[in-house]
């Protein structure tokens, strides 16, 4: 990325303000629920009426706060509220992703899916209506006993393999929710990221049985750089790269693998947990290549790793492919329920920056680095960074604007100008010290399967 090109992103697009002025009125007014509409609630719902006045979605919303308002809450009207929430942040998103593409040059692959048209399953009324009850009470009249109303409904859900998304979405919501509960005495409600589970899980309610699109491709896959997302009990790893395909044109994608964890498991080890998926790791810790062979792709691009449909190749530089191939590759089409500012992650290159502030420097233009993403199980730490002269990262953004989470990075180490990638250690830690401290501290992960094997001999 050049200076120009980050300097077109200094200025936020017009009416994101606006529409993140009525998103976040909307979720405070969902702290303390619409069974009482108070005045501020009453301006937070106008508002929000207001902000979709010229779209297709202005009849029911209008029709939806009226009868809020005056006590006649239904699920129907709580589910056009969420659409407008939805849609507006869908506008905010399309715009910055504008904002970006146009900086940086790229093309990308319009939404072409075709519209879901069959019934929402029946199974799907429960959530809706214990959705509504969370709307009536409010984040801070969440108990236990509310929590508790959606574990038959969740249960009925993860039966359901056409609604294993919603049931997911749920049953982490859930458990997220029994964790805090009383909420009624926590000092500070996350009402942004409630809000957005609580819109997400309705509108899915109303979808019917997913059939996304996908093809099967065939060509070569160049890593760009990893991203690493660890929670106490999973880990999902997700690979930017460039797909080369004969006959058409380069694609930007991305590879997700996930697994199940515990909270022990930490830092160089979770790699470990991913082992089935041997060929995208070795890619990843050598830099090579990847020859895919009918490997399915989403119209996301997203491609539904088959590690039997993949076989680690002929080296490629990350940072080659980041400065030849990538300002040519095609960024995928966004589907309409993600199309949500916290979902946008631009693989972008960086070079010859100066680094001040926690800030990366181009010209007179700047760019915050997110230095709390940087994963343990890699050799990425605030110093190297600091220190370094290129960058394959993410562009992000968020309510303070544009940020760049490093994926890799290059700086010099004594005389030899050295690269460090998040995956480096896909395969193990290369770092002797690191190597040694963990195997000082013992392999969790095999103690962890032994004891697991012991107890299903049992």
């Amino acid at each position: 990325m050049r200076a120009v090109q980050l300097a077109a992103l200094a200025d936020a697009p017009t009416g994101i303000t606006a529409a993140l002025d009525a998103v976040q009125g909307f979720d405070n007014a969902l702290v303390n629920g619409f069974a009482r509409v108070s005045e501020p609630q009453s301006a937070a719902l106008a508002g929000l009426a207001g902000a979709v006045a010229g779209s297709p979605l202005a009849e029911a919303v209008s029709a939806a706060v009226s009868k809020v308002s005056t006590g006649a809450i239904g699920t129907e009207e709580l589910s056009a509220l969420a659409a407008a929430r939805a849609a507006l942040l869908g506008s905010v998103h399309d715009a910055l992703v504008e904002q970006a593409d146009t900086a940086l040059g790229r093309n990308r692959f319009e939404w072409t899916a075709t519209p879901d048209t069959t019934a929402s399953s029946p199974l799907a009324a429960g959530p809706r209506a214990w959705l509504g009850e969370l709307a009536i009470a409010g984040w801070r009249g969440v108990d236990h006993d509310l929590v508790a109303a959606a574990d038959k409904t969740v249960e009925a859900l993860l039966a359901e393999p056409a609604l294993r998304r919603l049931a997911m979405l749920l049953d982490g919501f859930t458990a997220e929710l029994s964790a805090c509960a009383p909420i009624a005495s926590m000092d500070r409600v996350p009402a942004r990221r409630w809000a957005d589970l609580w819109t997400r899980a309705l509108l899915l309610s109303w979808r019917g049985t997913e059939s996304a699109a996908r093809e099967s491709v065939s060509g070569r896959l160049l890593p760009l750089g990893v991203d690493v997302h660890e929670h106490g009990t999973a880990v999902q790893v997700q690979v930017y790269g460039v797909l080369e395909i004969a006959g058409a044109p380069a694609r930007q994608v991305r590879v997700s693998v996930v697994a199940a964890k515990v909270d022990t498991v930490v830092g160089p080890a979770i790699w470990q947990l991913l082992g089935a998926h041997r060929q995208l790791l070795t890619a990843l810790a050598e830099h090579r290549a990847l020859e895919l062979t009918d490997m399915p792709l989403t119209a996301t691009g997203d491609l539904l790793w088959d590690d039997d449909r993949a076989k680690a190749g002929e080296a490629a530089d990350p940072f080659v492919t980041a400065n030849v191939q990538l300002p040519q590759a095609h960024p995928p089409a966004v589907a309409p329920l993600d199309r949500d500012p916290v979902h946008i992650a631009v693989p972008v290159l960086f070079e010859g920056y100066r680094f001040r502030d926690g800030a990366l420097e181009l010209g007179e233009a700047r760019i915050r680095v997110e230095m709390d993403a940087l994963p343990s199980a890699g050799p990425l730490t605030p110093v190297g960074v600091r220190g370094s002269s290129t960058m394959i990262g993410l562009l992000r953004w968020d309510a303070s604007g544009w940020s760049v989470r490093p994926l890799a990075v290059q700086r010099k180490v004594k005389t030899a100008l050295t690269a460090f990638h998040n995956g480096d250690w896909a395969l193990g830690p290369t770092d002797p010290k690191v190597a040694k401290a963990q195997a000082k501290s013992g392999d969790a992960v095999a103690v962890l399967r032994e004891r697991a094997g012991k107890l299903l001999r049992k």
